[in-house]
């Protein structure tokens, strides 16, 4: 197989959240299985890739992360442009990081594409025994906003393949009914990696 047709889909899904809630890490656990236990903020946008295979569909994701932004409200549209995904996390043990979700919801659909598919994430399940923010508040959270639900850690791997791959089947699902086709949706690749191809060609809307 050459490069050109190395993956079907390119996925941008970005990372939002509070800093310290474990993006960074949900991220590396994703996309190197890698945890990295010093928690130093690291400063400047970033992202990763990680091709996974999807209902006979090579996706490659692209994930990116706000690495400490956030701190100081310096995240701009661009780190939104292009998205078809987001991963809205907070941390299960502080609850001002939940009671933020709603800040960062609003941020997100000034900046994002409307039909961009938003899974809220409560991390650091592995410590339960600090758990501030109950599940069944967080769930019907998300029910009430259109939003997938998960709980994960990033120490110990729990759900944070599940969080991935979830929002990436649910991008899949959406651009597969056509229900995307305009605005920064069409940076979605659809049967070419080459993004600046497809998004010149008006052709994808009539298929």
């Amino acid at each position: 197989m050459g490069s050109d047709e190395a993956y079907n889909f390119v996925f941008k899904v970005v990372l939002i959240g509070e800093s310290g809630v474990g993006k960074s890490n949900l991220l590396s656990r994703f996309t190197k299985n890698e945890f990295n236990h010093d928690s130093r903020t690291t400063i400047g946008v970033e992202f990763s890739t990680r091709t996974v295979q999807l209902n006979n569909f090579t996706i490659k994701a692209q994930i990116w992360d706000t690495a400490g932004l956030e701190r100081y409200r310096a995240i701009t549209s661009a780190y939104y442009r292009g998205a078809v995904g987001a991963l809205l996390v907070y941390d299960i043990t502080k609850h001002l990081t939940y009671e933020s979700v709603e800040r960062w919801l609003k941020e997100l659909y000034e900046h994002a594409d409307p039909h961009i598919v938003v899974m809220l994430v409560g991390n650091k399940t592995d410590l339960e025994s600090e758990r501030s923010v109950p599940t069944e508040e967080a769930k019907d959270f998300a029910e009430k906003k259109g939003l997938l639900f998960l709980e994960t850690s990033a120490l110990d791997s729990t759900n944070v393949e599940a969080a991935f791959t979830t929002v990436l089947a649910e991008i899949h699902k959406k651009v597969s009914s056509k229900e995307v086709v305009r605005g920064p949706m069409s940076a979605v690749t659809l049967n070419s990696p080459k993004a600046e191809d497809t998004e010149k060609k008006p052709c994808c809307k009539n298929i």
